[in-house]
């Protein structure tokens, strides 16, 4: 993708020595600078929603005993990766509108992908124990208490909490041993691998490989082992005997399923983009980004509040509470 911006002549003179103190320019929307402080209004409204959302669930889990189950152990850990992956972002995406601040140093660059990609992989490891929670419960509901223990679920936290930034260290790591010569402008407001990765003048197929690996063996792993749960959730819904049996058992798993499009579409979107889309316009490129980062931590909280019971229940006793309390 080629995108023109005017810099001035300070940070081109910092451009040209980025193979001794590389410094990015990130980017808001090219062409649309003019009324970005009306296109901070969503992107704070986002914001707003994702934190005091997924903060609240976890003060409902946390305050209510009768959700001390494995299932909201899960859900709570789904929250909180949701909230590390907007305290991602907000830095240097609120730097932007606020403060024009579009530079960032290398070392922030990395610490700032890293983290995106870790709590994406986080997310991506968390929805796929959940569906093997939800294919326990519903296919082997006798059997859900044994097989779905606290100390299994703590134990999967755990490989979960581990897994993404055990494989993301080395290929921001080795970002560090590049050169990057040229233009340093980045087409987002956020560092991303595989836009960094594109601006070093050297070989990067070690990175590329890794890359691709990383995303094979977690991410596309998880989707089908995903789809591999639901289509075995289907199969035994199928069989049961009554219509509402069969609807209690989808009504189960809707907020699970909703939660697993909204977070793989837009990935898939963005990967399509940056492979495929090189030469589309920057503005889809940073809408495919934004929504993949901003979109699921925002509804992922409004989607289990309406679509599960006991969570639905828990927040209107919790604020009918806190109402007789005043």
């Amino acid at each position: 993708m080629s995108v023109q911006y005017s810099l001035s002549p300070q940070f081109m003179l910092l451009s040209n020595i980025t193979q001794f103190s590389p410094i990015f320019y990130l980017t808001s929307f090219p062409g649309l600078e003019g009324i970005k402080h009306w296109i901070f209004i969503p992107f704070f409204f986002m914001y707003m929603v994702a934190i005091s959302g997924n903060c609240f669930i976890l003060i409902i889990i946390k305050t209510n005993p009768r959700l001390h189950t494995p299932m909201y152990y899960l859900l709570s850990l789904l929250a909180l990766t949701d909230l590390g992956l907007c305290v991602s972002t907000l830095p240097t995406t609120m730097g932007i509108f606020w403060f024009n601040s579009h530079s960032i140093y290398f070392g922030a660059c990395q610490i700032q992908m890293f983290c995106i990609h870790s709590f994406s992989f986080m997310e991506s490891s968390v929805l796929l124990i959940m569906s093997f929670d939800r294919f326990v419960a519903i296919c082997h509901p006798l059997r859900y208490s044994v097989i779905i223990t606290g100390q299994r679920v703590v134990r999967a936290g755990l490989i979960v909490i581990f897994r993404g930034p055990v494989a993301t260290i080395p290929i921001v790591l080795l970002l560090k041993a590049f050169p990057y010569c040229g233009s340093v402008v980045l087409s987002h407001s956020f560092c991303l691998h595989q836009e960094v990765i594109q601006l070093a003048c050297t070989d990067t197929t070690f990175n590329n490989l890794y890359g691709l690996m990383v995303v094979v063996f977690i991410v596309m792993l998880d989707l089908v082992l995903i789809a591999l749960s639901f289509g075995l959730i289907l199969h035994t819904a199928a069989g049961l005997a009554s219509q509402e049996e069969q609807r209690r058992a989808f009504q189960t798993c809707t907020a699970h399923l909703c939660a697993v499009l909204v977070f793989f579409v837009p990935m898939m979107g963005l990967s399509l983009v940056h492979h495929f889309g090189k030469h589309a316009p920057p503005a889809i490129h940073l809408l495919m980004a934004n929504v993949y980062l901003f979109v699921p931590p925002m509804l992922n909280p409004i989607i289990y509040s309406i679509k599960t019971k006991e969570i639905h229940c828990a927040i209107i006793k919790f604020l009918g509470l806190k109402k007789a309390s005043k």
